[in-house]
């Protein structure tokens, strides 16, 4: 397999591993509150890349490399959690996961400004043509869509975004499970802390779809699926295999509506399909 489809096969099972997250997100803000479905799904990948890097004999990162580190960190282990948490608190899952279509055109541009790179002409005309698809979608749903949750949903895609960009220029010296591993780590110090604060005072009573939903968030969203996220990025470049975030809201909107029987409108169904073909477009002049 040549480098390219390497690239476009480890982006396309990342996004395959994040279109869960909202969903479950959704499930897990029925029995824990959002800040702690924030830290506790950091501290326990944290503790999974600990582990890693210890039984890899990893190389510390360099000084040089903590401050990119924390931006990593901000941006993906909890910026995108947290205010995604608190936006599925006003609006549903479904109406979320339109807004993560805007991810790819942010993190092309994040990709711009942070790794220099310079897609072409007609590559940014399909990324901005899905970016407006989905924000055509959000402003013709106002009438049923929290402003707030609408808000909270554009900050969480741009802290993500950076998050995603910053990662990826890492990964191409670090490695991709590397980064996030280190990220998680330097967050642990806030997130553990925080964490045993706002612990639930029943643990017996929270749900078991409760705590399969902390375990997706936590090893699934916050790191395994990192690892083929920031491979496909660092291979394939930023803003090209970025764009196959334009999948993401289709396949989140089969969860949404298979497992928490949220209804996906033909609107919905309509803009992920114009969306698909944006990938398609951008894939082939990226």
């Amino acid at each position: 397999m040549t480098t390219y489809w390497k690239a476009w096969a480890s982006g396309f099972i990342g996004v395959l591993i994040f279109s869960g997250s909202l969903p479950a997100t959704r499930v897990g803000l029925a029995d824990f509150a959002p800040l702690f479905l924030t830290s506790a799904r950091a501290v326990i990948a944290a503790a999974l890349g600990a582990v890693l890097l210890i039984a890899m004999r990893e190389k510390r990162p360099l000084r040089s490399d903590l401050l990119p580190l924390a931006v990593v960190a901000l941006g993906v282990v909890v910026g995108f959690p947290l205010l995604t948490a608190l936006a599925l608190k006003s609006i549903n899952s479904a109406q979320s996961i339109v807004f993560v279509g805007l991810l790819p055109l942010c993190t092309a541009l994040f990709g711009v400004l942070r790794a220099g790179e310079r897609p072409s002409a007609i590559f940014w005309m399909f990324s901005v043509t899905g970016a407006a698809l989905v924000a055509g979608f959000a402003l013709s749903t106002t009438a049923d869509m929290a402003i707030a949750g609408a808000g909270l949903m554009i900050a969480a895609v741009l802290a993500c975004g950076l998050g995603y960009a910053e990662g990826a220029r890492l990964s191409r010296r670090l490695g991709g499970w590397q980064v996030i591993s280190w990220a998680l780590v330097l967050s642990l110090p806030v997130m553990l802390p925080l964490a045993l604060w706002i612990l639930p005072e029943d643990l017996g009573a929270v749900s078991t779809s409760g705590w399969l939903a902390l375990a997706y968030v936590s090893l699934f969203s916050m790191m395994i699926g990192f690892i083929f996220w920031y491979r496909g990025l660092a291979l394939g470049g930023i803003a090209s295999v970025g764009q196959l975030q334009l999948l993401q809201p289709f396949m989140s909107f089969v969860l949404a509506a298979g497992l928490l029987h949220e209804k996906v409108s033909l609107p919905m169904l309509a803009t992920a399909l114009l969306i698909v073909l944006c990938v398609a477009g951008s894939r082939r002049f990226a």
